[in-house]
């Protein structure tokens, strides 16, 4: 239940993006839900290996590189993904930022972390 949720939370951020940044655009829910899926993919199997490759200019650059990998993600999922438009690397690169920060307040405002409390010792 935990993913669809997170699925749907970054879907939504995608319809929202184009409102920010116009020059990203996204056709539909439909599409939304598509390029959310891919994204998450592309991330969890693309991005680690891209991220090991570049480790050494990440390093040098104190780890302000892993903003361009973002960005080459999310343009290159908009190659490929009918309805999802990129006008190019810049847009790109802010559409990722974007796309990262709203998700993760949406995340935090719908899905809440709850600390369990450690149990109290008496006496």
């Amino acid at each position: 239940m935990r993913v669809l949720l997170l699925w749907l939370i970054n879907a939504v951020t995608l319809l929202l993006i184009p409102y920010i940044t116009p020059s990203v655009s996204v056709n539909s829910l439909y599409t939304a839900l598509i390029t959310a899926l891919i994204l998450g993919l592309v991330n969890s199997v693309i991005r680690p290996i891209l991220l090991l490759l570049t480790l050494p200019i990440t390093i040098v650059t104190l780890g302000l590189f892993i903003l361009v990998i973002n960005g080459l993600m999310f343009w290159f999922v908009a190659s490929f993904v009918d309805g999802f438009h990129v006008a190019g690397f810049w847009s790109a690169f802010w559409g990722a930022i974007l796309y990262g920060i709203l998700s993760t307040i949406f995340t935090a405002i719908v899905m809440p972390r709850h600390h369990p409390q450690p149990p109290v010792r008496s006496g």
